[in-house]
């Protein structure tokens, strides 16, 4: 597997205050260009979508890639089992937009990410999205996910393990997101520098905050999402991994003849030699999510 060239696109690293919170994100592209919202998952960082945001900004969009409450840059939370789930999430993604005067946008999630993405969609919790998200791509993400796939990430996402150097941190995630595909050495390393905080005892875990999985015991349904999905009319892509147990296969049927697939809307694209969930950070995947929104963009007028 060749490493995607890109156009090496100037970023900036930004902070705003949401529902009370310091938030960090960082911002690629042309302030006048179209508006993509690349969000990360579960207990990753917004710059996971680095080779993404760099090759939509080539491609003449906006990317604006966050760190969830309690991830990377972003402040954690005060009260874990009240705001880490997908209604406060989706009030942070609100409140951001507002803030950034994003009318419109380009919805890009990875797992958690998607699911935020879906719920700002369906604008159940926030009215004032709907209408506001153009188009949704769920990477290795679904209205269901498998319960044996979250019991799994359930039981290690709350011990985030610690290690005494950041390279056996590294040789770590190597491990647990072998299911990603290929990535370079560089690629991983940078994974590594950019989720990695150091302890009082000087030892180095995942930066996140271990309170996060507190979704899972407080809100034990978040992810079963289909009345949202069945909101939602804008042109999805889905995108999964081959060998991902968390979005299987017979979720993905139910998708086609439920909301936007019933409706035509729906296109899904299995990608091959990875699990959950696919990196975004090879050719071809870069082409699948950059040509979905070229037909999106082509089919309906830029929002201001």
């Amino acid at each position: 597997m060749n490493a995607v060239t890109t156009h090496q696109a100037p970023y900036r690293s930004a902070y705003a205050t949401c529902a009370g919170y310091e938030l960090h994100y960082t911002v690629w592209g042309d302030a006048h260009d179209p508006v993509v919202i690349a969000w990360h998952g579960l207990a990753r960082t917004g710059r996971d979508m680095d080779e993404l945001a760099d090759y939509l900004a080539g491609r003449g969009y906006r990317v604006i890639c966050p760190d969830t409450l309690g991830r990377g840059l972003s402040q954690w939370s005060a009260k874990p089992q009240e705001e880490y789930c997908l209604r406060f999430y989706v009030r942070l993604a609100r409140e951001l937009m507002d803030q950034l005067g994003i009318t419109q946008a380009h919805w890009v999630g990875t797992s958690m990410g998607g699911a935020i993405g879906t719920v700002a969609a369906a604008g159940v919790f926030e009215p004032t999205l709907k209408g506001r998200i153009r188009s949704l791509v769920l990477n290795d993400n679904a209205p269901q996910l498998a319960d044996a796939a979250i019991e799994r990430i359930r039981s290690y996402a709350g011990q985030p393990p610690a290690f005494a150097t950041v390279r056996e941190l590294e040789a770590f995630f190597r491990q647990v997101y072998a299911p990603y595909g290929w990535l370079s050495d560089a690629q991983w390393r940078r994974l590594t520098e950019t989720s990695v905080r150091r302890l009082a005892d000087g030892r180095v875990t995942p930066h996140y905050d271990p309170a996060m999985v507190q979704q899972f015991i407080a809100h034990p349904n978040d992810y079963l999402i289909w009345n949202h999905y069945d909101q939602i009319g804008i042109p999805v892509l889905c995108l999964r991994g081959a060998n991902s147990d968390l979005v299987l296969p017979e979720t993905v049927a139910t998708m086609r003849s439920r909301g936007p697939g019933a409706a035509g809307r729906l296109t899904v694209v299995e990608v091959p030699d990875c699990g959950h969930a696919p990196a975004l950070n090879v050719p071809s995947q870069l082409l699948c999510v950059g040509d979905f929104l070229a037909r999106c963009e082509a089919a309906e007028p830029s929002g201001p």
